[in-house]
């Protein structure tokens, strides 16, 4: 069998995944959105810890390095593990939450007015 990969992976098998794990622990009692929050606060500071100070194509060059961009990886997965916990807890559907915000994004950011360009304070409401 081979390794699992976001092509053959779905948000529901992650889901599971973190419940299972979560559960085997007996961690249900500290799952609390608050706690999550801060998990994911934190681990994404570690995330943001990789790229402080470096230029951008120092940033980008973090793919071509494969101890940095396993380093990098380990942080997103924490990342993600708290993001699916909390829609667990919440009862959000990341998918739909994910399919919504992205069609608020592009009223909000027309293709054709921000095309190579960002200026926040032009994006209507």
């Amino acid at each position: 069998m081979s390794p699992p990969d976001d092509s053959t992976t779905t948000l529901a098998d992650l889901r599971e995944r973190v419940r299972g794990f979560v559960r085997e622990r007996d961690w249900s009692q500290f799952h609390t959105p608050k706690n999550l929050a801060m998990a994911l606060a934190i681990e994404a500071a570690e995330l943001m810890e990789h790229f402080q100070w470096l230029t951008p194509d120092a940033s980008r060059a973090v793919a071509q390095d494969d101890v940095k961009r396993a380093e990098v990886g380990e942080e997103i997965a924490d990342i993600l593990c708290y993001i699916v916990a909390m829609a667990s807890e919440l009862g959000i559907d990341l998918s739909q939450a994910f399919f919504d915000k992205m069609l608020k994004n592009e009223r909000k950011y027309p293709a054709d007015e921000f095309r190579g360009r960002y200026d926040p304070g032009q994006a209507s409401a």
